[in-house]
């Protein structure tokens, strides 16, 4: 298990000391170990999933709602020019 410590570490640039390497060693391991427990399971009429709960899109629809506190928040800014932050020009 050492050496696959030590490619590990080194795929990771990770400089590991001896003592690191037995710790990591054990949980590595102990992690392979649990899949290869898992590659034992049927899963042949289990459908592809790309997450462990059914998702859905909550959307909502857009609404302009007109900004109470204009002034507190316009006066972070170093400029402003009628009512709007003014910036450099970036783009020619």
């Amino acid at each position: 298990m050492k050496i696959d410590v030590d490619h590990v570490a080194k795929l990771a640039r990770l400089g590991l000391t001896e003592e690191e390497k037995k710790l990591f060693g054990g949980q590595l391991s102990s992690i392979l170990d649990y899949a290869a427990i898992l590659q034992k399971l049927d899963t042949t009429n289990v459908l592809p999933t790309s997450h462990a709960i059914p998702m859905e899109n909550v959307l909502r629809e857009d609404k302009v709602i007109p900004c109470q506190n204009v002034k507190p928040i316009l006066a972070n800014g170093p400029e402003v020019t009628d009512h709007m932050f003014k910036v450099p020009k970036i783009i020619e």
